[in-house]
């Protein structure tokens, strides 16, 4: 590590097969925490390279418990987290209105590292029990249209590194990996990242794949639609810039609050499925929903997914889905 540590300080990058091979020795307990942290911490004051990016998704693949689910229905909603915004729980909420529309989402989720209440955080504290059996998450699939898929129980050779990232608090190079490596592989994804720089390092890498994919990136810094300013999108069909006004709203930071602690934001989160949201936090809710489904149904307006996403919050569809996945939990020994 000495000598991987040496090279970084002196501001060198690495290919994507060294990038690989470092990584899967970092999962593998090959360095002591320091070492780790070191690591993690050189790569928050410089930028990756794609061939580095590429080589840790393809270690985090490679390391990943495998899951037979049907990709090519499935879709994933997912930010990168690290924005540092202490936004609610946009990217889930709107799983659950991609669900509630009739789409499979294979939701992949974590806790939260640097804001107060992630993914997995809220879901655990809801009632949501994670597993990675099989069946009962097809049975998931089958009955709400949603499975959740919580990160540590696929990825489990990243329990060495979890501890150090917990204690570090802030974003690391593993919030960029995060959304590349659903254990499900579906065909369509829609993701948030919290740079610039990282939508167009995304974009390049996705352009390589056969997915059906959105990027998605608030220039203000959030890693989803904030509607608080303009949002830049990447998809297979090239770039594009929107303004807030193209769903109606143009909202303030402070609106989206995600509350200071789980109970508070699992609150949030029940109020949006039960239509008892402020304005902004549906509209937020909505407009990723909508460019979601976008991504899903590139043939449709976004007028018409927009329309869908109403249609599934409104009518309570959402919320049913979410009931329906606790619903369909299996005890599993």
């Amino acid at each position: 590590m000495k000598k991987i540590l040496t090279h970084l300080f002196e501001g060198q990058t690495f290919s994507k097969a060294e990038s690989k091979e470092i990584l899967i020795d970092l999962a593998s307990g090959a360095y002591n925490t320091s070492q780790m942290a070191s690591f993690m911490t050189a790569y928050c004051m410089r930028s990756i390279t794609v061939d580095e990016l590429e080589g840790f998704r393809d270690a985090m693949l490679e390391l990943c418990l495998p899951i037979d689910l049907p990709s090519e229905e499935l879709i994933d909603l997912v930010g990168t987290g690290g924005d540092g915004k202490d936004t609610f729980n946009i990217s889930t909420l709107s799983s659950f209105v991609v669900a509630g529309a009739g789409y499979k989402v294979s939701k992949h989720g974590n806790y939260g590292v640097s804001s107060a209440c992630g993914s997995s955080n809220v879901m655990e504290y809801l009632g949501y029990r994670f597993t990675n059996n099989a069946d009962s998450l097809k049975r998931s699939l089958n009955e709400a249209n949603i499975c959740f898929l919580h990160a540590p129980l696929f990825h489990p050779a990243m329990k060495t590194v979890a501890p150090i990232r917990k204690e570090l608090g802030v974003k690391t190079f593993f919030n960029m990996l995060g959304p590349m490596v659903n254990p499900a592989a579906p065909k369509y994804q829609f993701l948030g990242v919290f740079s610039l720089e990282l939508a167009r390092l995304y974009a390049y890498l996705y352009q390589k794949t056969e997915k059906q994919y959105m990027i998605i990136h608030t220039l203000t810094g959030y890693d989803e639609i904030s509607l608080t300013a303009p949002f830049k999108v990447f998809s297979n069909d090239g770039e594009a810039l929107y303004d807030p006004s193209l769903f109606g709203a143009a909202l303030k930071p402070e609106a989206l609050f995600g509350g200071g602690t789980i109970a508070e934001s699992a609150e949030i989160f029940t109020n949006v499925l039960s239509n008892k949201g402020t304005e902004a936090q549906e509209k937020a809710v909505l407009a990723n929903s909508a460019m979601a489904i976008k991504c899903r149904e590139r043939n449709k307006s976004i007028d018409d997914c927009y329309a869908i996403a109403v249609e599934s919050l409104t009518a309570g569809k959402a919320l049913n889905s979410f009931k329906k996945l606790l619903e369909s939990q299996t005890i599993i020994a």
